[in-house]
């Protein structure tokens, strides 16, 4: 090849690789929420200008972004975005990413949500990401001491900070979840959903703050996550089926728990539930079952298909737990509350989970008398004792039949 040919071969490789940028570039649509009048200093509300930006991105074909840049205050100062309780909806005409680098803050109190479940509500959409490595502050601080939840049967629940209601393709990535005044994520009727690389964090007296939680929905993969909050850090509600949580760091909180179940009736199935590779650190729970007492057996919904292995435990209260006795109002202690749960457990393997118990029951089985239990596999369990020289014990209720082989510690009761 002669040099000139090389020049031209090279020129004409370089401008088509600029061409192929720009026209990648051209082909999203940005659209920033300053421009419709968005103010970072923490006391505009900005709901409007940012439903704007989204109607427009909604509308554009293609790719699109709605923008929320940093600026205006960060961490626990006072600026930032104040948006109060808004509504994402779809269907879209092409897939729409929402950037934040900014801080987002919902409203103090609780006042602004009159008629809201969610402070930000993503719905109806095909084609999702949340992404930009900013900050939602759900403000929970303010409104924690109002809910009375975790006493009180009959409660209205305040809102969670982000919801995906009959979502398909999202992933939320790269953004902080900071102190929501209820449930920080919720994932409801959706399906095929990723949240990676996010980070949850509330105090570990906030109540109801479960980090992710996800019901009714499938294809969902809670992977590579930071969750520190008050409650779940992960929990898997009725309908869910096909979720995988994978490198999750949880703790403080109540652990990553299956439930909780039975409370409603005709409540549909939980099937097929991985969670591996995560570490659990100074909760009350590490993984659980946690279902209801009482309920209709003709309505009663059927766990099956659970594996929990590859989890680290860290000063855990209860490793490895399935309790069917789950009722934390004074009102379980009437008679009437003591009926046994009708929900069905099978196929659960817990297997090569390690580390250290804070309490000397590391493995809790009690099952259901009216529903025991079957097909529980443990597998190269090691639990020690916090306290050297004292050993781990297991207590089993209602588990008929089981397996159990490898590394046992402590004993198993199956």
């Amino acid at each position: 090849m002669t040099p000139l040919l090389q020049i031209t071969m090279s020129s004409l490789i370089i401008t088509s690789w600029w061409w192929l940028q720009a026209t990648c570039t051209a082909r999203q649509l940005v659209f920033d929420v300053r421009d419709f009048g968005a103010v970072a200093d923490g006391q505009t509300d900005n709901s409007k200008a940012f439903e704007r930006a989204w109607a427009k991105a909604c509308a554009a074909p293609g790719r699109a972004a709605v923008v929320v840049p940093a600026g205006g205050g960060g961490g626990g100062g006072g600026g930032g975005y104040l948006l109060h309780p808004v509504v994402f909806r779809g269907p879209c005409k092409g897939f729409v990413e929402v950037r934040v680098a900014g801080v987002v803050r919902a409203p103090a109190g609780l006042d602004a949500f009159r008629g809201y479940h969610e402070w930000i509500n993503f719905a109806g959409i095909d084609g999702l990401l949340v992404t930009g490595g900013g900050t939602f502050d759900g403000r929970g601080a303010s409104s924690w001491h109002l809910n009375d939840c975790p006493w009180k049967p009959d409660c209205v629940p305040p809102p969670s900070s982000i919801k995906l209601g009959s979502v398909r393709n999202a992933t939320i990535t790269g953004v902080t979840s900071l102190d929501s005044k209820f449930f920080h994520v919720t994932i409801v009727g959706s399906h095929d959903v990723e949240v990676s690389h996010v980070s949850i964090r509330a105090p570990r007296d906030s109540p109801n703050t479960d980090g992710v939680h996800i019901q009714g929905s499938t294809g969902v993969r809670i992977t590579d996550t930071a969750v520190a909050t008050g409650d779940d850090c992960v929990s898997v509600g009725p309908g869910s089926a096909d979720v995988t949580v994978s490198g999750v760091s949880c703790g403080p909180g109540h652990g990553i728990s299956v439930g909780s179940l039975g409370r409603s009736p005709g409540e549909a199935d939980v099937r097929r539930l991985r969670v591996s590779n995560c570490t659990i650190a100074g909760t009350a729970n590490g993984v659980r079952i946690k279902t209801w007492r009482g309920g209709q057996r003709s309505s009663a919904a059927v766990v099956s298909g659970l594996v929990f292995e590859d989890i680290v435990m860290r000063r855990v209260r209860n490793p490895i737990i399935i309790d069917q006795e789950y009722c934390p109002y004074l009102s379980c202690h009437h008679q009437s509350e003591r009926r046994p749960s009708v929900v069905r457990i099978s196929d659960v393997k817990f297997r090569n989970i390690r580390g250290v118990s804070a309490t000397q029951v590391a493995v809790k089985l009690s099952c259901s008398a009216a529903s025991p239990c079957r097909g529980v596999e443990l597998r190269d369990i090691d639990l020690r004792y916090v306290r050297r020289g004292v050993a781990t014990v297991s207590r089993c209720a209602n588990v008929a039949g089981g397996v159990a082989g490898g590394t046992l510690v402590p004993p198993p009761c199956i």
